[in-house]
């Protein structure tokens, strides 16, 4: 199996934000749940706790996003 985007992440002070997923979405974030958790053997037990590290991870690697943070000076993830 190919190795996975989105590995282990760790528990971080959450805020709530309430949204509303397209089903096939919401088909597609249980079956990578799955995936990770065969993957990984980490059982996950609640596959909406995936959104917030792919978000990351999106933002993180999207390098039009990271030019603009840089000009901008924006706070990074964790930062103020």
């Amino acid at each position: 199996m190919a190795k996975l985007k989105l590995g282990a992440f760790a528990e971080d002070k959450p805020v709530k934000v309430t949204h509303e997923l397209p089903a096939s979405v919401h088909r597609d974030l249980v079956a990578y749940a799955e995936a990770l958790a065969r993957q990984s053997g980490q059982s996950i037990g609640d596959p909406v706790k995936l959104i917030a590290p792919m978000l990351a991870r999106f933002m993180a690697t999207d390098r039009a996003f990271a030019k603009v943070r840089r000009a901008r000076q924006l706070p990074k993830q964790g930062e103020g």
